[in-house]
């Protein structure tokens, strides 16, 4: 499902030469749930735009869904991206002008029939946000934004969810609600991978891996009960 190996990226500042990500290589099987730990800086955010296809790494090779991400031209890793790949960022990138339920459409590749209209107001329903389906994101609470945002990524039922920090901005019972929506995607047979600062994805996933200076260790390996 997901291949890193050998893994680096270089970025080049006033100081010199940062080491973002330095020799990352790792498996994901299929229907895996990921939980990567690391302090900002760390490399996270770089990691997870490197394995969506939106950063070219210095050296080494991505593969994700099978497709060589990095052998392919930018508007097949689009296509790539927008067919099989669904993200959950921090900061929640909703439209601002756009209803939840728009919000959640968006997600789609391609034209809005009526058929994804009925699943996504079934998925509104199923995350607590059917009272909000005709409401712009400025007037939802944080819990709420980032479940649409959950939502959105979950609609068009992705091989792999890319999730950012999901709940770096959420009480405790909202954070809990988004782990407990990403492990039932996972459960129906998704591939998940979350990067977050501390451990509260960890009890969700089958194995943990810590980041520390572009540095990829694996800590935990504990299978969650499907």
């Amino acid at each position: 499902m997901i291949t890193c190996e050998q893994v680096n990226r270089t970025f080049h500042g006033p100081g010199g030469e940062v080491r973002g990500l330095c020799d990352v290589s790792f498996t994901v099987t299929r229907g895996e749930f990921v939980a990567v730990q690391g302090a900002s800086g760390s490399g996270k955010s770089t990691l997870l735009l490197t394995l969506g296809g939106m950063l070219r790494p210095s050296s080494g090779r991505v593969a994700v869904n099978g497709h060589e991400l990095y052998g392919l031209s930018a508007a097949e890793r689009g296509r790539v991206r927008a067919a099989g790949i669904g993200f959950v960022f921090q900061l929640f990138h909703l439209v601002p002008y756009l209803t939840v339920l728009d919000n959640v459409l968006a997600g789609l590749p391609g034209s809005v029939d009526s058929a994804a209209r009925a699943r996504a107001a079934a998925l509104l329903d199923e995350f607590g946000l059917s009272h909000r389906a005709a409401h712009k994101p400025a007037t939802l609470s944080a819990g709420e934004r980032q479940r649409t945002a959950l939502a959105r990524a979950i609609l068009k039922q992705p091989a792999v969810i890319l999730a950012d920090e999901p709940t770096g901005n959420l009480d405790p019972e909202n954070a809990a609600s988004v782990f407990r929506h990403l492990a039932a995607y996972r459960r129906q047979g998704g591939t998940v991978m979350v990067v977050t600062h501390g451990p509260d994805a960890a009890p969700h996933a089958d194995r943990t891996f810590r980041l520390e200076q572009g540095r990829l260790t694996e800590l935990q390996t504990q299978p969650v009960s499907r």
